[in-house]
């Protein structure tokens, strides 16, 4: 079964079946041939199994000899993988599998992304199905599709005939950190419409710019600015010394990602520009100071344009009043888990055109904070006169205070290493939070073999950690 790359690689069965997933194009959006490889992978060892419409499939085996009468456990992963390359790279990733290779402590793909994320688990599940002497309990194997672009596949999996409730989730990347808990979350909009009329008088750019950014849900507590919400103040503080009308508005690119810069153009009413510079110098001292964020600029610069098509002095008003009300940020810390950000929202997308459009992506691990923070978004847009859109909403999983199967790993752990797991909860997406809404008292914790820079052409999975991680799992199941 393994090729020349892989071979003397152990466990030999987890990584033939890696390199045969490698060698099967699986982008997200691209699974059919994958979904219908786990089928024939079903069919040629006897295993029950389900694909549906969507190419998520499911297998199911019963267990092995004194274990037939426990409860299944599940496991899951997800088929599809990102596909990014480097320039030079001539692999079709949509036509043609991966180049892999390994240097005895690491594989990877030449000029591409591996897909360690998360063709391990498939790999971790066929090796299991495919070998009758491990012995385990009834099994239940999810694995899904187009994760990696908005969980697709979790969200449109029917699950009602399983029977488990207890759920090994194998889409992490770091040996020894159990995941027990994230965040929920949906993408929120307000669109406020606006009123023109032409404007006279001396315009000027206003830029904020330098920032570190981020990403808003692993670094959303990171004392770092939002360039959108600070362009509100700078406008609310230009408005404060005399009226403008705003003539462009924009900044950040992604709802899901701390904005780095913003820019505006106005007209100033009757005022000189040059006071301007007092301003910008004053909030830009601000942010090195008070931020995290040295690096931040903040200035005004002259436009020759002596004005034009504007909004309106009461709907720049509006404007203003709008994005310095509007919530940003961290709004609530976990009671459970000391340090994890419960609950947080990032005013990510900042547009003007026929309207103005503010987008948001909302987290939060506690599924009512989240509908309520949504809900603030809609009345403060309703408040201002404008109106809310919503998209994407996926829930979160909830930290589970009893967990039985969180307990039998972390004792497993502990005996076979001679030390404790790290137990944490994150601030981002897993799909346990989907497959929790549909079955109702899933116990479920996540693990995963070392790997690093995923999602880009360095990616690269840890041998030894694979194997340590394969054989942690099978005493696990042994347990249950």
């Amino acid at each position: 079964m393994l090729s020349d790359k892989l071979a003397g690689l152990t466990p030999a069965s987890v990584f033939g079946y890696f390199e045969k997933i490698c060698s099967i194009p699986h982008g997200s959006g691209n699974t059919k041939l994958i979904s219908d490889y786990l089928v024939s992978f079903a069919k040629e060892h006897g295993i029950g199994y389900i694909q549906d419409d969507l190419n998520n499939v499911i297998l199911f085996q019963d267990g092995t000899c004194g274990m037939e009468d426990h409860a299944p456990v599940i496991l899951q992963g997800h088929m599809d993988m990102v596909c990014e390359q480097d320039a030079d790279c001539l692999i079709d990733m949509q036509t043609q599998g991966l180049d892999i290779d390994h240097d005895d402590q690491w594989i990877f793909a030449n000029g591409t992304t591996l897909g360690g994320d998360n063709g391990i688990a498939v790999a971790y599940a066929l090796a299991l199905l495919a070998d009758k002497s491990i012995p385990h309990p009834p099994l239940e194997v999810i694995i899904t599709v187009d994760e990696e672009t908005g969980m697709f596949g979790a969200a449109g999996i029917d699950l009602s005939m399983l029977k488990g409730r207890t759920l090994v989730n194998l889409d992490s990347e770091d040996e020894g950190i159990f995941t027990v808990s994230c965040a929920g979350g949906a993408r929120g909009t307000i669109h406020l419409p606006l009123e023109r009329r032409v404007v006279y008088g001396p315009c000027v750019k206003l830029t904020v710019d330098g920032l570190q950014g981020g990403h808003s849900g692993v670094e959303i507590h990171k004392n770092r600015a939002n360039a959108n919400k600070v362009m509100g103040q700078l406008l609310g503080r230009v408005q404060a010394l005399m009226p403008v009308c705003i003539t462009k508005l924009s900044g950040g690119a992604k709802d899901n990602a701390i904005p780095r810069s913003c820019q505006a153009t106005l007209v100033l009413l009757g005022m000189q520009p040059e006071r301007i510079n007092d301003i910008t110098a004053e909030l830009q001292n601000m942010l090195r100071t008070e931020y995290d964020e040295p690096e931040a600029v903040v200035r005004g610069d002259n436009v020759e344009a002596l004005g034009g098509m504007a909004l309106t002095q009461e709907c720049s008003s509006k404007v203003i009043a709008l994005l310095n009300a509007a919530p940003n940020g961290v709004q609530a810390w976990s009671e459970d888990i000391s340090g994890l950000v419960q609950t947080s929202l990032n005013l990510g997308v900042l547009t003007m055109d026929e309207e103005l459009t503010m987008t948001f992506a909302v987290r939060s691990s506690v599924n009512q904070e989240k509908r309520e923070l949504l809900h603030k978004l809609q009345e403060l847009a309703e408040f201002h006169g404008g109106s809310y859109t919503e998209v994407g909403d996926y829930p979160a999983w909830e930290y589970k205070k009893d967990s039985r199967l969180r307990e039998i790993m972390v004792e497993t752990f502990r005996d076979m290493f001679d030390k404790a797991p790290e137990v944490v909860a994150i601030h981002a997406g897993l799909e346990c939070g989907l497959l929790s809404e549909k079955l109702p008292g899933l116990d479920c914790v996540s693990i995963g073999p070392d790997m690093e820079d995923i999602h880009t052409s360095r990616e690269r999975l840890n041998i030894a950690s694979t194997r340590r991680t394969w054989e942690f799992l099978l005493e696990v199941l042994k347990k249950l």
